[in-house]
């Protein structure tokens, strides 16, 4: 061992290369690159018209001569779009189906809010690793809950967001929970109802619905109705903090627990014990972070996502799991969903 030879910076330059930490340090790039054509309606525009020419696009586009060709080329090097030998543009088969505002499974409403909002307060991160506070509306005084109820038009983009955080997860709960021994469900902070829309049309049996704020109301309604399930989903209107939860066999709660601190958690799991019967089933699913902290980067970010907005935090499955177990749930255990998303469940 004495007598090993250590590799000269030449040899290690050949092994050890910066590529990964530059592109990490500039991926703001092509995640702005990404946003700015959600909000130019790039894949909606291929969408509706087909494979399109560079000169073609940038008139439908309002894009300067400048920008057009780097811009969208770029988006071809990030895999978002495709381009044929005759150099028209297309979308891929995964912005085809997720960034077209037309199908169930769009998922720009959530792009569409870290464009508008989180972007910028991104931009922050660094203050707040060094002080704690909020960089979000709240920094200044506002209150961006109270400004979003108050705004159907906001609301209801809101509300799409958070279908395009849920949806997918919402497929996978539909088909790996055991839903053939239940025979109702309510999700606890429904939004626009993404989740008991994909479990109702899964399971034929159960009857459900959603529970949230009253403004929220005729956007469930609106969505339940244009699946063809508003007779089996009911909106139920009211605070979970102010208000009890509404009683089924199956309680829901999805991107909620990380909203707020640990009694408030802990509030929340206590307020579902108790509005469920004997033998009822909680599900809590979230980006829940691994157990040994390193994998899961997108449940990570979140939770410095949620130190920016000044909310909660998120937690591991073993966190959630202690919590339940605290509360007098049993037998609860962790399963993958789909992504970044797991579910904890646990029985009364």
């Amino acid at each position: 061992m004495a007598d090993q030879k250590l590799p000269t910076s030449a040899e290690q330059a050949e092994t050890v290369t910066p590529d990964a930490i530059m592109q990490l340090g500039v991926a703001f790039w092509g995640s702005k690159t990404l946003l700015s054509a959600v909000e130019l309606k790039v894949f909606q525009l291929l969408c509706e018209t087909g494979p399109q020419g560079c000169d073609e696009l940038r008139h439908r586009l309002g894009l300067h001569p400048r920008s057009a060709q780097d811009f969208l080329d770029a988006l071809l090097a990030l895999g978002m779009l495709e381009r044929d030998e005759e150099g028209r543009y297309s979308n891929t088969a995964a912005t085809e189906l997720f960034l077209d505002p037309a199908k169930p499974s769009y998922i720009g409403g959530l792009l569409e809010m870290a464009n508008s909002r989180l972007y910028r307060f991104w931009g922050s991160l660094t203050e707040a690793l060094r002080t704690g506070e909020p960089q979000s509306e709240a920094k200044t005084g506002d209150d961006f809950f109270a400004t979003l109820y108050a705004d159907p038009e906001k609301l209801a983009q809101f509300a799409g967001a958070m279908s395009g955080l849920s949806s997918a997860a919402g497929q996978a709960i539909a088909a790996k929970f055991p839903w053939k021994d239940y025979k109702s469900f309510v999700d606890i902070g429904c939004a626009q109802g993404a989740l008991p829309v994909a479990v109702a049309s899964a399971h034929e049996h159960l009857v459900g619905g959603g529970f949230d704020l009253p403004p929220i109301r005729p956007v469930f309604d609106a969505y339940t109705h244009r699946h063809g399930l508003a007779n089996r989903l009911t909106f139920n209107p009211g605070d979970f903090f102010a208000d009890p939860l509404p009683g089924a066999d199956v309680l829901i709660m999805g991107h909620i627990l990380h909203d707020w601190d640990l009694e408030q958690k802990r509030l929340l799991l206590r307020k579902a014990y108790d509005a469920l019967p004997e033998g009822g089933a909680l599900i809590v699913y979230e980006a829940i972070i691994d157990d040994d902290r390193r994998h899961n980067v997108f449940g990570l970010l979140m939770s410095l996502n949620m130190l920016i907005e000044g909310l909660g935090f998120d937690f591991t499955g073993k966190d959630c799991c202690t919590w339940m177990a605290e509360t007098g749930f049993q037998n609860s255990y962790v399963e993958h969903l789909v992504g970044p998303d797991s579910m904890v469940v646990g029985f009364k």
